[in-house]
């Protein structure tokens, strides 16, 4: 799938941004209507005719997996009807265009804790060196972890920037004028001692044309003379007046080149005892500790290395040009947030870390319904956005808690209230009734993980913190969101209870070949033609959605969903149980070891898959197999679940190959 579709041909339209439906849509949407129907005729099928009374313990979980499974579809469906293909001009082509020194100050914050300050070094240096004006752009290393070797990457790499030609040339620029500035000082502290015989000598001009020129045109031409606004009633006036307006310019010059330095380290302090918000309290204490005040907030992972264009591709949707007014204004947009991806995943992606089906056409349904997710990293966001409505979320945990009041630097901004502190954001922006917008263009690269012990913890994160916020902040149930942008977010929610119904759908095989008991009560023709018709068209449906991703991804990110089924019953099981859930950064190096024993419920079933696809042989060998159709179709399924699960099995064992 292409990754920079939008920016093709991005000068070649009229306006600075324009948006479109993606490819393909319309057939999407005649196949999904096609799907749903099927399905809903198949299920109405499976309720009144096919349920097995003799064995309902099986047959009636089957059928609740079943129905959960068409109406994730069903969501599935709606959250691509509208995906949007967005086209944009960069900030130094628009039109009419902006003058450089209106455009917006940013701050990059670069969030980091445990990481090695080589990797996040080389992250620092891709951020000062992104195409934007040096005095408007500043990077801050937010280190949670206060590490001395990450302060003293910062000093170091901040005095190399100072040392920068692009910034040596901004200093001298800043000195001449500053030197301007002092000179047009000094004449003006010369001109001083004049001013009483220069009063006098106006005065005495004044009277002795009185007879000539009327006192009201020597006035005129008094302040002609000396340049003097009406206000000003003296040359003495005018000089303070100068004087001061003077020695604010110097200030000002003196304080850029003070803030040429744009390369700073900020650790928050943590008092024991009271909460930390881990990445989220990060943030949140570099936007309210004062020490941080662009327009704009650029959040990068450790790991995340931008583009020098990165700023150019996405400030300009920040602003929309009021042919009233003449000028540009800002809008509704509290964030844009673009693709992610990594330079690191080794051939065949063992670890399913391509994810172009969400930063792709999931991201861009989301972007239709004014819905798209913030994930925490290659964003961009609107500080007012994020002050205003951080500031309301922490009055109302004040009002709910005034003990609270000690973490107010900690409650706003970014939110606090789920490990996945990224899409409980976009929500409550999205709730305020700000927008947001999707940016399919590949502005920056990461480190995905190398091991399958850091991976399973990613995952297991994102699962424990999604379904966190559906616990505490339920967007059915959330002020403000509109029907669509509900549905976006409970359709993420929903998913992550899919492990269930995968333990059934992996089951029902193997109780078959060691029992012959059946949850469908027949296998025969009636089954065929109301299943096969139904699963086709679903496939069809599915491989519109994803055109363009290639299969091999596709087919990752399917075992994925299905192989991680312990994962997501263990995250359900931990939110809903209450168990204290902690925030646990990502390790950005490889964990070297075989990891068997983190996938052994897997492995089970995938060993007795076999076992029970081998007694099935040996029984039809021997001549005591009943209902040879029957074993035939679910030793399909059981080879299905086998494939779905080997990338799991084999991801445990990979290795990296040896350098030569």
């Amino acid at each position: 799938m292409a990754s920079v579709s939008i920016s093709d041909n991005s000068s070649y339209f009229s306006g600075n941004s324009r948006s479109s439906l993606k490819k393909r849509t319309l057939l999407f949407r005649y196949l999904a209507e096609i799907n749903l129907i099927f399905g809903i005729w198949y299920l109405q099928w499976r309720i009144t005719h096919s349920i097995n009374f003799d064995a309902l313990w099986i047959s009636i979980p089957l059928l609740i997996a079943e129905i959960y499974s068409y109406f994730g579809g069903v969501m599935f469906v709606i959250g691509l009807w509208r995906p949007l293909v967005r086209q944009v001009k960069s900030l130094d082509q628009m039109t009419p265009p902006i003058p450089r020194s209106d455009w917006p100050t940013v701050d990059v914050f670069v969030t980091c804790y445990n990481e090695p300050p080589e990797i996040v070094e080389e992250t620092a240096k891709a951020a000062l060196t992104m195409d934007y004006p040096p005095t408007k752009l500043y990077v801050y290393i937010l280190d949670d972890g206060n590490s001395a070797d990450m302060r003293a990457m910062t000093e170091r790499l901040c005095i190399e920037d100072l040392q920068s030609p692009k910034l040596q040339q901004e200093a001298n620029r800043i000195d001449a004028e500053h030197s301007y500035l002092l000179e047009r000082l000094k004449q003006l502290e010369n001109l001083t001692p004049n001013t009483e015989a220069a009063e006098q000598w106006l005065q005495t001009s004044s009277e002795a044309v009185a007879n000539e020129l009327t006192t009201k045109f020597v006035q005129s031409l008094r302040q002609f003379i000396l340049w003097l606004p009406p206000t000003d009633q003296s040359i003495s006036h005018r000089l303070t007046t100068e004087r001061k307006a003077l020695e604010e310019s110097i200030r000002k010059k003196e304080l850029e080149l003070l803030e040429l330095s744009r390369f700073r380290y900020i650790a928050r302090p943590k008092t024991p005892g009271v909460a930390h918000h881990a990445k989220a309290g990060n943030i949140n204490y570099a936007i309210f500790s004062g020490e941080t005040a662009g327009n704009f907030i650029v959040t990068l992972d450790a790991d995340h290395i931008p583009k020098p264009n990165f700023l150019k591709r996405v400030v300009p949707y920040f602003y929309i040009y009021n042919l009233s007014t003449g000028k540009y204004e800002q809008n509704q947009v509290a964030f844009v947030q673009t693709r992610q991806d990594f330079y690191n995943i080794p051939p065949g992606d063992p670890f399913g870390h391509r994810a172009n089906l969400f930063y792709g056409p999931l991201q861009q349904g989301k972007d239709g319904m004014n819905a798209a997710f913030y994930t925490g990293t290659n964003a961009i966001l609107r500080r007012e956005a994020l002050v205003s409505v951080g500031l309301q979320n922490f009055a109302d945990e004040f009002a709910k808690d005034e003990k609270r009041l000690d973490e107010f630097d900690l409650v706003g901004g970014v939110s606090s209230n789920s490990i996945t502190e990224d899409m409980n954001t976009a929500m409550r922006l999205h709730s305020a009734g700000w927008k947001s917008i999707y940016h399919n263009e590949l502005l920056a690269e990461g480190l995905a993980p190398d091991d399958l012990s850091s991976t399973l913890k990613q995952r297991l994160r994102w699962a424990q913190g999604t379904i966190q916020v559906l616990v505490r902040e339920n967007p059915l149930t959330k002020s403000g969101l509109t029907v669509w942008q509900r549905l976006q977010y409970f359709k993420t929610m929903y998913s992550y209870f899919s492990g269930f119904a995968t333990v059934v759908f992996i089951s029902c095989p193997i109780i078959y070949f060691f029992t012959d008991i059946v949850p469908v009560k027949t296998y025969g023709s009636d089954f065929a033609i109301h299943f096969l018709p139904a699963f086709i068209i679903n496939r069809l449906t599915f491989l519109a959605a994803t055109w363009g991703i290639p299969a091999t991804e596709v087919w990752r990110s399917e075992q994925y969903a299905i192989a991680l089924f312990p994962l997501l019953i263990q995250a359900v099981w931990s939110v809903f149980t209450g168990q204290k859930l902690n925030f646990q950064v990502t390790p950005k190096q490889r964990q070297s070891g075989i990891y068997l024993r983190l996938v052994w419920p897997q492995l089970v079933v995938f060993i007795l898959t076999i076992l029970g696809i081998l007694w099935s042989l040996y029984r039809f060998a021997i001549g005591h197999l009943n209902n040879p159709l029957v074993h035939l179709l679910n030793s399909a399924w059981a080879i299905y679940n086998l494939l779905l699960l080997w990338a799991i099995i084999r991801a445990s064992i990979w290795q990296p190959p040896k350098e030569v």
